[in-house]
């Protein structure tokens, strides 16, 4: 972890990675943006971290030329940042499809992390 980092970040499985590579480069630079806000910053501002409302998930916010980008991913032990998915925004509101997927890819972190 290097001096600026407030925190660490873990990907989680392949999805974040499979989502990722499928946007263009400008895209996953605005990303990677949003993820060392989140990694160097103390408080993140709410433009690229938020809390999902009555859930244990966050979402890390990237906006790029009127698409609304969103990755899921939750703390664990702290300072540890895990990524689980992305999703490109359609519609205001978050679909209950995704958080469910997330929700079941951060129960499955922790069955995986007791074996």
């Amino acid at each position: 972890m290097s001096p600026k980092q407030k925190r660490q970040v873990l990907i989680y499985g392949s999805y974040f990675s499979e989502f990722y590579k499928k946007q263009k480069m400008k895209v996953r630079l605005k990303i990677d943006y949003s993820i060392k806000m989140v990694l160097e910053t103390d408080p993140v501002s709410k433009k690229f971290f938020k809390k999902l409302r009555g859930t244990n998930l966050y979402e890390i916010r990237t906006d790029y030329e009127g698409n609304i980008f969103r990755i899921f991913c939750f703390f664990d032990k702290g300072n540890l940042v895990v990524l689980l998915h992305g999703i490109t925004k359609k519609t205001q509101k978050t679909p209950k499809k995704e958080l469910e997927r997330a929700e079941q890819l951060r129960k499955e972190y922790y069955d995986d992390k007791e074996k």
